[in-house]
């Protein structure tokens, strides 16, 4: 036996189900000014460890 709603939904209850905002935006990624690797903003890069110039964690060349 199937479920029926009791009620009838809005129309903007329906829209705002139906809209675009729960789509996922996809991660910023920026070039790493020291290898050229891209990674995420305001983070070390993962290839050779590096932020804002410093290294940060010692990677083997």
């Amino acid at each position: 036996m199937a479920i029926v709603p009791k009620r009838k939904h809005s129309q903007a209850r329906r829209d705002k189900r139906r809209s675009n905002v729960w789509k996922l935006e996809a991660p910023t990624l920026v070039k790493c000014p020291q290898c050229g690797e891209l990674k995420v903003p305001h983070k070390v890069c993962g290839k050779c460890g590096y932020y804002k110039g410093q290294e940060i964690i010692k990677k083997e060349a």
